[in-house]
């Protein structure tokens, strides 16, 4: 197999050269080139016709926003943005996503070693190189089943909804959600993201979604109307408590790489939530949450991956079909409805 072919676009020197010296470790990776801003990128894609590119979003004469949306109109590749962990910039990586962006990164810290980025910057490289970027599935409007109100006096729920994503999945999950009406079951996410990126992704969902959505925090109840987002760095469980459902959120060894990891999630959920319970695999690369969504489905859950054709990367979902972990496999256009079915079910 041919290596990917990877354009860097930064308007930093040293940040080219530390994801360069990142990537070329790899031998299924070959950086063609660099780019110091939009203008630059432009001629170097045309000239070296690069598999995937990474992009800085500060950057001068043309933000990395500006130059995306173009790029996406007119020359659609698969792009990573590389973005510093601020509140700010994390806002902006979102938007990016929003555009067509396959992926974000932290950029490399202070001290720009190589260490910094681990397998991240590799990782997110690959996953992008099978990436769809050519299809845009249209948002959903909002379905509010009643006015958003204040959710402390809701106590407890016999249903709980877990969802598991990857690269890809920030619109995945807001298509899905956005279908959700305000008293859904309450709902516990992993989308594989970096630390500080989640809180604003979080905020993001909630306002475009009837059910609040916010980033979990420990001792959090899973409750109706409200939807759970593991933090970047931490992992995700779900415990029993009483009649009810508590979110943990922990340290922990990475799993398949990732923290949060969906099969944490799902694997505690399985435990937890047994029949009562239900989820799907959403697009992603890699295996994480396939092991998981079949223990929930062993538990007498009702599971749902991501089909391909409408998967930005056909990785996560395919593992659990493999392990045949999946009672359907639907578009994404059909996920919720589906999950909300199966919440009014007890007989699967």
């Amino acid at each position: 197999m041919a290596a990917v072919r990877v354009l860097i676009v930064d308007d930093s020197a040293l940040v080219r050269r530390v994801l360069s010296e990142a990537l070329s470790k790899h031998a299924d990776i070959e950086v063609v080139g660099t780019a110091t801003d939009p203008y630059d990128a432009r001629e170097r894609i045309v000239e070296l016709r690069p598999d995937v590119i990474t992009l800085d979003i500060e950057m001068p004469r043309m933000d990395g926003l500006s130059f995306l949306s173009k790029l996406m109109e007119h020359f659609p590749l698969p792009v990573v943005v590389v973005s510093s962990l601020t509140p700010h910039n994390s806002e902006t990586a979102l938007r990016a996503l929003a555009l067509g962006a396959v992926d974000v990164i932290a950029k490399p810290g202070s001290s720009l070693a190589t260490s910094d980025i681990g397998g991240a910057l590799v990782s997110a490289v690959r996953a992008a190189s099978f990436a769809r970027v050519t299809r845009r599935i249209d948002s959903t409007n909002v379905v509010a089943m009643a006015p958003r109100g204040a959710i402390a006096g809701i106590v407890a729920t016999n249903k709980i909804i877990a969802l598991g994503a990857s690269t890809g999945g920030t619109q995945a999950l807001e298509h899905v959600l956005r279908q959700f009406p305000v008293d859904a079951p309450g709902t516990v996410i992993v989308q594989h993201m970096p630390e500080h990126f989640t809180a604003s992704f979080a905020k993001r969902l909630d306002s475009v979604c009837a059910m609040r959505v916010q980033e979990a925090c420990d001792g959090d109840y899973v409750i109706p109307g409200l939807a759970l987002i593991a933090p970047g760095g931490k992992h995700l469980i779900v415990q029993a408590s009483g009649a009810r459902w508590v979110a943990r959120v922990k340290d922990g060894p990475r799993v398949h790489h990732q923290r949060p990891a969906v099969d944490v999630l799902f694997q505690s959920v399985a435990r937890s939530g047994g029949r009562n319970a239900v989820a799907a695999l959403l697009t992603g690369m890699g295996v994480d949450g396939a092991k998981g969504m079949l223990a929930m489905r062993e538990a007498g859950a009702y599971t749902v991956a991501q089909d391909e054709a409408t998967s930005v990367v056909y990785g996560m979902p395919r593992e659990a079909v493999a392990l045949n972990a999946a009672v359907d496999v639907l578009p994404l256009p059909d996920i919720a409805d589906a999950l909300l079915s199966a919440t009014l079910l007890d007989a699967r």
